[in-house]
């Protein structure tokens, strides 16, 4: 039997709302899917950096709901460092309100500072970025500020989301072996498209500790060295041909492969 799975609700109030709301979706998963574990009256950073280290323990799910959005967007960041998965319950909502009533509920403390344009714009591009991740939602590749292609394992996802917390929507597409991309892949502006290479060894070395995390026999295709030479070959041949900018992230962390993505593609965001 699959032991339950955690989820950590964090609240600035008493946290009835984000439990009641969760509560009524897992109704639909069946009887007792996972266990919630309630946090009121949040509202320091040091209470959500020990939240979010007691909710690593177990990979809880972390859901929120934070007027504040300095601490909701110190969730999101910690969150994406962590590996945590996350949901905002409260700040679309607000924003939608914010939209249709034409002003921001400034009575509720600490809104009117947080919610400004900046802080919807990131709100924004990290929804974006999650939804079409990995190949998903291509039809919608033209609306991205920012497309990467890469082979799996080459740091497409993790850069995607630093990127969406700094207000840009990404989207990033699987380049795969012995199957065409999307179509839609080609009609996006190249000066917009990064292709992400790295080298045999160190994809090498990704991929075989991906299969063990898992479960698997590392000594498989997806982790076969000859096969992996050839994939980044026809990789960077496709980016070439497509005339898309070249980051190489065998050696980068995820901010310096970022910069040289803003850097390459000349966007600039102050």
């Amino acid at each position: 039997m699959v032991s339950p799975r955690e989820v950590f609700l964090l609240s600035d109030a008493t946290g009835e709302t984000a439990e009641s709301m969760v509560q009524a979706a897992l109704s639909q998963f069946g009887e007792k899917p996972a266990i919630l574990r309630r946090f009121s009256n949040v509202r320091s950073k040091n209470q959500i950096y020990e939240i979010l280290d007691r909710a690593l323990t177990s990979q809880a799910l972390v859901v929120f709901t934070l007027v504040n959005s300095e601490l909701a967007q110190l969730v999101y960041e910690e969150c994406d460092a962590l590996g945590l998965a996350c949901h905002d319950l409260l700040t679309p909502l607000l924003r939608r309100l914010a939209e249709q009533l034409g002003h921001s509920p400034q009575e509720m403390p600490g809104l009117l500072r947080g919610m400004d344009a900046e802080y919807f714009r990131r709100i924004d591009a990290v929804e974006f970025t999650v939804k079409h991740d990995d190949g998903q939602e291509c039809r919608n590749l033209h609306k991205a500020d920012i497309v990467l292609a890469g082979v799996s394992r080459s740091s497409k996802t993790p850069v995607s989301i630093y990127l969406a917390h700094r207000g840009w929507k990404v989207a990033n597409v699987p380049i795969v072996a012995g199957i065409e991309p999307p179509p839609e892949l080609f009609r996006v502006d190249p000066a917009r498209v990064a292709g992400l290479i790295i080298e045999p060894q160190r994809l090498l070395e990704l991929r075989a500790a991906r299969l063990v995390n898992m479960g698997q026999n590392p000594r498989t295709e997806y982790a076969d060295y000859e096969r992996i030479e050839d994939e980044i070959r026809a990789a960077r041949r496709l980016f070439r041909k497509q005339r898309w900018a070249l980051i190489d992230v065998s050696t980068k962390a995820i901010e310096e492969t970022a910069n040289e993505i803003l850097h390459k593609l000349k966007l600039n965001r102050t």
